[in-house]
């Protein structure tokens, strides 16, 4: 019980504290892939330190836990079915993602991330609701208190936008979309509140794919040596405000 109640203490002060978002897709010859979110909030190491003797004391071995959601939903059946209907599917959305969570108090490390495979770039929209709905999910205590904390609902704008991706063979698209203009608004209240704090946050971009890139719609984007890779950073909070800087598209080579 100590333990989880420092895990969520965790999960609490990552809405306070800089951290670095990463969004990396992996897109092989046929279009299908990987997907993975990360989250490296390894500056609150040193907050926890500062929460007293029996936070040290619950922090002070490593931690290097993999959640895989398939397995999880059977082991945690029982109580899942105790969550209305919605619910239960917003969780059963997870099935095929694997969270995985390091914390390292003496290396001063904390990371999340999570990721799926996909068959086509397509796939990559329910990807992003499914993740959103599993952020937003407030069942019964008992009945969800099994289930593990989402550090990526920090990530805001949970059902405000709809973010989308596209490819060809030749040419990788993303788009957002602001489809609540209402609960973006909100989101941008709680924004202004927490800018200070999250200010020097930020979210990147790491796309790579089977062949060398010929153009990114971005100006200050980096590659890798092979040109098969691009990276393009913008601040978090810019992000939240304005979700449609990350519109881009990528043409590769024939």
């Amino acid at each position: 019980m100590k333990k989880c109640l420092t895990l969520l203490m965790c999960a609490v002060l990552i809405s306070f504290t800089s951290c670095q978002f990463s969004e990396n897709i992996y897109v092989n010859e046929d279009g299908s892939g990987t997907v993975k979110f990360s989250m490296d909030a390894s500056e609150m190491m040193d907050v926890l330190e500062q929460l007293g003797e029996n936070a040290a004391d619950e922090m002070g071995k490593a931690v290097d836990s993999t959640i895989v959601f398939k397995d999880f939903l059977v082991k945690y059946k029982d109580s899942i079915s105790k969550l209305s209907l919605e619910e239960q599917e917003k969780v059963k959305a997870m099935e095929d993602y694997t969270l995985h969570m390091v914390m390292d108090p003496h290396e001063k490390k904390m990371f999340f991330d999570i990721e799926t495979d996909f068959d086509n770039a397509n796939e990559l929209r329910d990807m992003y609701k499914a993740m959103n709905n599993f952020n937003s999910l407030k069942g019964d205590e008992t009945a969800s208190d099994n289930l593990p904390l989402s550090p990526f609902s920090s990530m805001g704008n949970e059902g405000s936008t709809l973010v989308s991706y596209s490819y060809n063979g030749k040419v990788f698209k993303r788009n957002v979309e602001i489809i609540d203009v209402e609960k973006h608004q909100k989101s941008l209240d709680s924004i202004d509140k927490s800018a200070l704090m999250l200010g020097s946050s930020k979210y990147v971009v790491n796309y790579h794919f089977p062949k060398p890139i010929k153009s990114f719609s971005k100006e200050g984007a980096m590659y890798s040596e092979d040109r098969k890779t691009v990276t393009y950073t913008v601040g978090f909070i810019a992000m939240l405000k304005d979700p449609e800087i990350l519109n881009f598209e990528v043409v590769l080579e024939d």
